[in-house]
């Protein structure tokens, strides 16, 4: 959310300098504790790398990979026969989705 035109930096008790995991966890601590609490992020998006790049859009798509190798090797053993199919752009899909669920979840 963008700052009000009138904001001043001395409008606030507690200024966090970027929104990832432990930016926004500060920020919400903060204002928890009743300060004014504003944040900076130079990204568009809240969340910083580990959430829009890094970390959570990897594990996505490993889990995804997990799964279709689960399928490819493992099924058979349950009864379960399966020629699974690899398709890329519904794997990275889910991944936006999931990326964009997780996002709100920082937004409140």
């Amino acid at each position: 959310m963008p700052p009000s035109p009138s904001a001043t930096p001395s409008s606030y008790d507690v200024v966090v300098i970027g929104s990832g995991v432990g930016g926004y966890t500060a920020a919400i601590r903060a204002g928890q504790l009743g300060l004014k609490t504003g944040c900076v992020e130079a990204a568009p998006v809240l969340g910083g790398t580990c959430l829009n790049v890094g970390c959570i859009p990897s594990k996505a798509l490993l889990h995804a990979s997990e799964l279709f190798d689960l399928a490819r090797t493992k099924f058979a053993g349950f009864g379960i026969k399966v020629m699974p199919e690899l398709d890329l752009g519904t794997m990275m899909s889910q991944k936006q989705a999931a990326l964009q669920a997780r996002a709100l979840s920082v937004l409140g």
